[in-house]
């Protein structure tokens, strides 16, 4: 596994955010299993050091945000495992750039840091995307492996409950191919009763 310090990367046509590489998740279909970067100029995304809000800040300067639609912080770790960090980038980026601000993530942010966060993300950020995966618990927890075990399907649902109280936009997701039609209608049902939007991403090998 090769390192660097590659802070903000493009991905079509939004700019991204790494901040960590810290997960309490082991994902089997996870791309970091298997590849050191998904940017098309092969920059790695493991960290020698995860940057400090002040490096982050300062790599923005070296891009031209009119030519990106979101800032979306998604990297090869868990975004909310630096919650706080997080927040005051996001703080800056709206102050400064008046982007709109999508956080992806595996909705377990509440138990990482054992309280209620939803309330922190209000005003701040606009798209909160989740990966469901899979309508099933059980095989959630295969595919997961999340530290937390068990709790860890019911805590992303509730997650994601919550978040709809403040933030805009909340969507869960699934990749295409990977579940049945008739999963997928769960997974929509699910995303119904929770006051979601369901979609369907498409695989990325």
């Amino acid at each position: 596994m090769k390192k660097g310090m590659t802070i903000l990367y493009k991905v079509h046509n939004n700019l991204y955010v790494n901040l960590t590489n810290r997960c309490p998740c082991a994902c089997t279909f996870c791309l970091r299993q298997n590849m050191d970067t998904v940017t098309h100029d092969d920059q790695t995304l493991w960290l020698e050091h995860e940057p400090t809000v002040e490096e982050v800040k300062a790599e923005f300067a070296k891009f031209d945000l009119s030519e990106y639609e979101e800032v979306v912080f998604c990297g090869y770790g868990e975004p909310t495992e630096r919650l706080d960090a997080l927040l005051e980038i996001a703080k800056f980026v709206k102050e400064n750039y008046q982007k709109p601000i999508r956080i992806n993530t595996n909705g377990l942010a509440n138990l990482i840091w054992k309280r209620d966060v939803t309330p922190e993300l209000k005003g701040l950020v606009d798209t909160i995307s989740i990966s469901l995966n899979t309508p099933n618990a059980d095989r959630y927890h295969e595919l997961v492996r999340s530290k937390f075990g068990d709790q860890s399907f019911d805590a992303m649902l509730a997650f994601a409950k919550e978040a709809t109280q403040y933030v805009p936009h909340v969507v869960l997701t699934t990749v295409d191919t990977t579940l049945t039609k008739e999963e997928e209608a769960q997974c929509r049902k699910i995303c119904e009763d929770l006051g979601v939007t369901y979609r369907i991403r498409p695989w990325e090998d």
